[in-house]
């Protein structure tokens, strides 16, 4: 970055400035949070990180935590290699005690019960997601099928345009994206929004690229840098919503989701010996 000084924009250089300034929590801000702090369009820092030869933020956050995490790849936030095995179990359950802790921290119990109420509603729901995120969908939807809900669960980026196409008003579409600034779960819900869908967001930031389309944004904790994709203290946190909201719309439609539960159940009990 000090070498590109005399190459950049003014913007550009206020947020190579802002960057070397703070470079140790620059791998835990969305590219909103960025370009909000330092006053610039999202634009402005996609230049910024294309200029120094990244194909954009997230690439640009990848190598800053290569450089600032720990030479050695640290394997974990809260892990020494010198810790022992019962010190690191002790570690790792206060991590995932504590994603679920702050998650409930950050619920916004008035943007809960609209998202359960525009579920309840939803002809059809969809859930999209990639990586770790798309298993959580996939989590979201086998939940939802069990009492009753005509649901779906996407992680290809083509099949999430595909499907968003279809949607209309009577539809709710759930991305799920941790950074919050996954290009394909993004897309796929601009094209949701771009045909009246209702949009539900989940994600640990809040002013992140997938909150511009959400009618509701549900915060979860359990944050990642680059170097820890699937952090599994960040599904433990999106997990914990999903039951939330599962749990909130069994409750709201208790005759419905007992009888789907009973239906579903007798399903696969010839599966279990």
């Amino acid at each position: 970055m000090n070498s590109f000084m005399n190459a950049f924009s003014k913007s550009e250089k206020r947020v190579a400035e802002y960057v070397l300034d703070r470079i140790d929590s620059i791998i835990y801000m969305s590219i909103t949070d960025l370009s909000e702090q330092v006053k610039v369009g999202e634009t402005t820092v996609l230049r910024f990180c294309r200029k120094l030869g990244f194909k954009g933020y997230q690439e640009f956050k990848l190598a800053v935590a290569k450089d600032t995490v720990n030479p050695l790849y640290k394997l974990h936030d809260d892990i020494d290699e010198s810790d022992e095995l019962q010190v690191m179990i002790q570690k790792l359950s206060a991590a995932n005690i504590r994603a679920l802790q702050d998650t409930s921290g950050l619920i916004d119990s008035k943007q809960l019960d609209r998202a359960i109420g525009m579920i309840v509603g939803a002809t059809k729901l969809h859930f999209y997601g990639v990586g770790v995120s798309g298993m959580t969908a996939q989590d979201a939807k086998a939940q939802f099928l069990l009492i009753g809900k005509f649901v779906d669960a996407i992680s290809d980026s083509h099949h999430q345009a595909m499907a968003a196409a279809t949607l209309t008003s009577h539809d709710v579409v759930v991305g799920i994206s941790i950074s919050g600034s996954t290009k394909d779960t993004v897309d796929a819900l601009r094209i949701a929004k771009e045909n009246s869908a209702q949009i539900i967001a989940i994600t640990h930031f809040a002013r992140s690229p997938i909150t511009k389309y959400a009618d509701v944004v549900l915060l979860t904790a359990g944050k990642e840098n680059p170097l820890q994709g699937g952090s599994l203290a960040g599904k433990i946190a999106q997990l914990h919503l999903i039951d939330m909201l599962c749990t909130g719309v069994a409750v709201r439609t208790r005759e419905k989701a007992l009888y789907y539960k009973e239906k579903t159940a007798k399903a696969v009990v010839d599966k279990k010996l």
